[in-house]
């Protein structure tokens, strides 16, 4: 932080034979004390001592000491203490001293500004208390204050922002390892229970219908949702582009009917899909969007009452398309209901999983320019609807409704609606 002009400090002609080492060294206690009243204004919340314990008092022997080497017959010794003028690094005991402060106010709490006005506080309180007792300050001892704070601040900021670099290094990588340990967990155990059914249907003891067939669909059906997950996480993650093509919301909602009916099956509940208007379409990412939904049903699935119903509804309100997944859970637990879409966050008695998928399900539908939200009905379940722009399909030539399907499921449309094969949309 540079101080110029002289509206701070009066800079007195160089020949006046001030001693500022002096000053500061008589009114050191007062100079830290406003100082700390400074601190205690600006945060009420933590004490101004252990902040300044390690910064100011030291800045200010430090300072004392570097201004009295100046006036020997070798002032260039000073920069060991106070460290050189140019800007550049160089090892000095400001610059050391600044550091550990830097790192005792992120320990502290303090954000990177209360670190600069730290040192800003002690330029202001000797420039006041100069004034107050009229304390002319010399042209050089005015700059060697200047450099001093420079290098001070300097220091401070840098190790303040290194050491919160790597505090949220570690908790990145801690995060991480818990994330991947959750997943090899359920994984291992997916595989488990699917090789062990593989093995007694495979020695003829059991057939394929019993409860040995149910356990391999059952670990089969989780892997597919495990790995579907952990791709689209992985894709929202690291902000990979979404490919946007419009495509028929009918053909949509059967393909996702397709897979969830198999796990309904597995779940012992049912599963009913209302019927969807043939020229409804959707802008999105299909994949992205498959597993957003897809997530919403394994969540019903996972909370819905045994041999209740999922119903899975896609309908037109005005200008918007509306994707509903409603189960019978029983209802929301008490509290805002907002914070299920929490990562990590599980607030039923059913701990499996991660606690990811909704959370996956939102960001996705987010990044389809689209809405989640979840409506809570006390006692009986809940209501997960996506919200997208509404578009329509554009008009076949073809009066055939068969053919109409096959030509419809076999093509994507862009936003003007021109046809695109499939191998040009994943381009």
């Amino acid at each position: 932080m540079k101080v110029t002009g002289t509206s701070m400090l009066r800079a007195a002609p160089f020949s006046y034979e001030s001693m500022m080492h002096k000053f500061l060294a008589a009114h050191r206690g007062e100079l830290i004390e406003r100082c700390r009243a400074n601190v205690s204004r600006r945060n009420s919340v933590r004490s101004p001592q252990e902040e300044l314990e390690d910064g100011v008092p030291q800045f200010i022997d430090q300072l004392i000491k570097t201004l009295k080497m100046e006036r020997t017959v070798q002032p260039a010794r000073s920069r060991r203490v106070s460290g050189p003028a140019d800007g550049t690094t160089a090892p000095s005991e400001i610059a050391e001293t600044a550091a550990r402060h830097g790192r005792e106010l992120l320990k502290y709490g303090y954000t990177i500004d209360q670190v600069v006005h730290d040192y800003g506080d002690l330029c202001q309180a000797i420039a006041d208390l100069a004034c107050e007792r009229s304390v002319p300050i010399k042209t050089d001892e005015f700059r060697t204050l200047n450099r001093c704070l420079d290098n001070a601040i300097a220091g401070a900021v840098t190790e303040y922002n290194h050491q919160r670099d790597l505090l949220v290094s570690t908790h990145q990588a801690e995060s991480v390892n818990e994330r991947l340990g959750c997943f090899a967990h359920d994984l291992r155990n997916l595989l488990s229970g699917a090789t062990l059914a593989l093995a007694a249907i495979k020695a003829g003891t059991v057939g394929l219908t019993g409860a040995t067939g149910a356990l391999l669909d059952r670990s089969l059906v989780g892997l597919r949702n495990l790995v579907d997950r952990s791709l689209s996480e992985v894709r929202l993650t690291e902000g990979l582009p979404t490919h946007h093509w419009v495509f028929p919301l009918a053909d949509f909602i059967e393909e996702v009917k397709l897979s969830g009916s198999l796990e309904a099956h597995v779940k012992e509940c049912e599963l009913t899909v209302s019927h969807v208007d043939s020229q409804l379409a959707v802008d999105a990412d299909r994949e992205m969007l498959l597993s957003a939904v897809g997530n919403l049903l394994q969540n019903a699935f996972k909370f819905t009452h045994h041999h209740s119903e999922v119903t899975l509804s896609a309908y037109a309100v005005a200008d918007r398309i509306l994707i509903e997944v409603q189960d019978h859970c029983g209802g929301l637990p008490g509290g805002n209901v907002d914070s299920i879409f929490i990562p990590f966050t599980q607030s039923s008695e059913n701990k499996t999983g991660l606690g990811l998928g909704l959370s996956i399900s939102r960001r996705a539908v987010e990044a389809n320019e689209g809405t989640l939200t979840v409506r809570d009905v006390p006692g009986d379940g809940c209501i997960f609807t996506i919200e997208l722009p509404r578009y329509s399909m554009p008009k076949l030539l073809t009066t055939d409704p068969l053919v109409e399907k096959i030509e419809r499921m076999g093509t994507l449309w862009d936003r003007n609606g021109k046809g695109l094969d499939q191998n040009q949309s994943n381009n």
